[in-house]
């Protein structure tokens, strides 16, 4: 473990995945990892398995898309745990819907999920980080943060837009000492989803054909680990085969 003094890393959207990975390697480091899902008892294995590893974790159970919850989550980590030095946006929200078929709740809620929720984290870890000139907040984004595929208006509009915020958040807070990077995850990630919804490429999981969320992790602590007279806002991960 690397860190003398506490501080914390906020994953929102840790899931059985990437969220998950990205909080158990900045724990090795010694990070105290806050971790929310709307339901905490998901968070279980992950807590455990962290402690278990020597390390500190702990979970909520928070809607990202609820001001008033994102705005408590913060405080209570600032005042009760340790400061947030970094803070990192995984939510997915990743659906198929017709343009036809895609009703305004649909659009809406995959919007507050994918990237109204982003704004909220953003804001708040910023209030926190700004007094101390420093920190790293991380948005995840995906192949559709750069171009929209028929079938993923919602999907695509909302990733566009979390790319756009994460831009603009970059080019106000970086000045200041605030680190804001949008890593661009362009191909299957090694998920349960994957593999019982498109086992034609899980199979390629044996040709590294799909991204292991380890290494997702191990990219976002090397994001948080530059300097800054080198900081990289946008980067793209995707496995060798992958056409793009």
């Amino acid at each position: 473990m690397t860190t003398s003094t506490p501080k914390a890393v906020l994953v929102i959207g840790a899931g059985d995945a990437t969220g998950g990975a990205i909080a158990r390697r900045f724990a090795r480091e010694g990070y105290i990892a806050c971790v929310t899902r709307r339901s905490a008892d998901k968070l279980a294995p992950l807590v455990a398995q962290i402690e278990a590893d020597g390390g500190k974790a702990h979970a909520f159970g928070s809607d990202a898309r609820k001001e008033e919850e994102m705005v408590a989550l913060v405080q209570k980590i600032e005042a009760e745990i340790a400061p947030i030095e970094v803070a990192v946006f995984n939510i997915g929200a990743n659906v198929r819907f017709p343009i036809t078929e895609t009703t305004a709740r649909v659009y809406f809620k995959v919007w507050e999920m994918a990237c109204f929720g982003g704004f909220l984290m953003g804001r708040e870890v910023a209030k926190a980080m700004l007094p101390r000139g420093r920190g790293s907040i991380i948005f995840t984004g995906a192949t559709a943060s750069l171009r929209g595929r028929d079938g993923y208006a919602a999907f695509a509009g909302a990733k566009a837009a979390l790319r756009a915020l994460a831009q603009s958040m970059a080019r106000e807070l970086g000045p200041k000492g605030i680190h804001v990077a949008h890593p661009v995850i362009d191909g299957a990630i090694d998920t349960e989803f994957i593999r019982t919804t498109f086992p034609e490429r899980y199979a390629l999981k044996e040709q590294e054909g799909i991204v292991d969320p380890e290494s997702i992790a191990e990219a976002y602590w090397q994001l948080h680990r530059q300097p800054r007279n080198a900081w990289t806002h946008e980067l793209e991960l995707r496995p060798w085969m992958e056409a793009w």
